[in-house]
């Protein structure tokens, strides 16, 4: 994923589903300038990562 498409995921008023090295994700906030993204996991949202967009997928 590139980060124009996650900031269109974040500002999407639909549910867009997003995984992270498999495991589903809610992007938190975008940083198009270092091409990261904080995210944090359904299971455990107070556990917050930034990770590479490219890392992202889509499903």
């Amino acid at each position: 994923m590139n980060a124009g498409r996650a900031k269109q995921i974040l500002e999407s008023p639909n549910e867009i589903t997003v995984h992270y090295r498999g495991n589903p994700v809610w992007i938190q906030q975008v940083d198009e300038t270092g091409n990261t993204a904080r995210v944090y996991t359904r299971e455990n949202p107070d556990n917050e990562m930034t990770v590479n967009v490219t890392n992202l997928e889509e499903v």
